[in-house]
């Protein structure tokens, strides 16, 4: 019987190591089919990251990544009132999404709106079971946010 217990123990870690390698919207993986629109992200072409973003949303409007994305090109555009129809539109079809609920985390903020951060700050604490770095990242956006604001 003790044997058994190091397989299943291995097993869950490894099924959860899996499972919160992907639940941030592909950042970190390799060959990730949201690469394209990361890397036009990345170089801040958000108007052209938005074009096919909604290009692709046209073919699968629920994909929660793909509106992650898009919300956040949104919202570097300033454009929050889209941004956040789609931030929430994404947490709609998966709650504990790490991507949208830490940038609509970021988005509360810049909305003068800290409570609600903190709401998306213990979603993401109650969704990464070892801790993950979109929960480090908003945690110190709202400390930021508090200190710039004393």
């Amino acid at each position: 019987m003790k044997k058994i217990y190091p397989v299943v123990l291995a097993a869950v870690i490894a099924s959860v190591v899996t499972a919160t390698a992907f639940a941030d919207g592909g950042y970190g993986n390799r060959n990730s089919r949201l690469d394209p629109y990361h890397e036009l992200i990345e170089a801040g072409k958000y108007p052209q990251a938005i074009e096919k973003l909604q290009s692709a949303l046209a073919k699968d409007a629920d994909d929660a990544d793909l509106l992650n994305l898009l919300a956040f090109s949104q919202r570097k555009l300033g454009r929050f009132d889209e941004a956040m129809v789609n931030y929430q539109h994404a947490l709609k079809l998966e709650p504990r999404h790490r991507g949208a609920n830490e940038y609509l985390g970021e988005l509360y903020l810049q909305l003068d709106q800290p409570e609600k951060a903190e709401e998306r700050l213990q979603v993401l604490d109650d969704a990464c079971f070892f801790g993950c770095r979109e929960y480090d990242k908003l945690k110190q956006a709202i400390a930021e946010y508090r200190d710039s604001k004393m």
